[in-house]
């Protein structure tokens, strides 16, 4: 008797790679990191009021090279003006994270920002650190003593 193969789980990251890589693909990104590690790349204070929309290449010229792309920028509007200033560094620090002159011209678009709200994890349990911390009286520093104790709180909580 011949067994069916066992089906086995797959990754989400195989799974949803290729759906997501496709949707940057069509966004002219060649892949998603110039996205998710855009605070990186660009610099916290830029990243605080911008976010990479898409890369518009161009069509090839006679002898088939394809010159460098502009890079479309979300931007808060307060801040415009000063990321605008800036748009020669931006576009430094693109291509040096990219490896290659990939983008040489920044356009904006000035529109809030779609940010994802940043969720933090439940309050460490005050009575389990402290209990912890007082089974710890090798540790002579205190803010030492305390911070160990409130990890452990927190490890053993998950």
């Amino acid at each position: 008797m011949i067994k069916p193969a066992r089906s086995f789980a797959k990754p989400l990251r195989d799974l949803l790679g290729k759906v997501v890589g496709d949707s940057f693909t069509r966004q002219g990104f060649a892949s998603a990191e110039l996205v998710t590690r855009w605070p990186e790349i660009a610099g916290a204070e830029i990243a605080a009021h911008s976010e990479p929309i898409k890369i518009q290449w161009p069509r090839p010229d006679q002898t088939g090279v394809r010159p460098p792309g502009t890079l479309v920028l979300r931007v808060e509007g307060p801040a415009a003006i000063e990321i605008q200033h800036l748009a020669h560094l931006i576009c430094e620090r693109v291509n040096r994270f990219l490896g290659w002159r990939a983008v040489e011209r920044i356009t904006f678009r000035q529109a809030p920002l779609q940010r994802t709200p940043r969720r933090s994890g439940p309050k460490p349990d005050a009575a389990a650190a402290a209990r912890l911390a007082a089974s710890l009286p090798e540790i002579a520093d205190d803010d030492l003593r305390a911070a160990l104790a409130r990890l452990g709180a927190a490890v053993k909580r998950h």
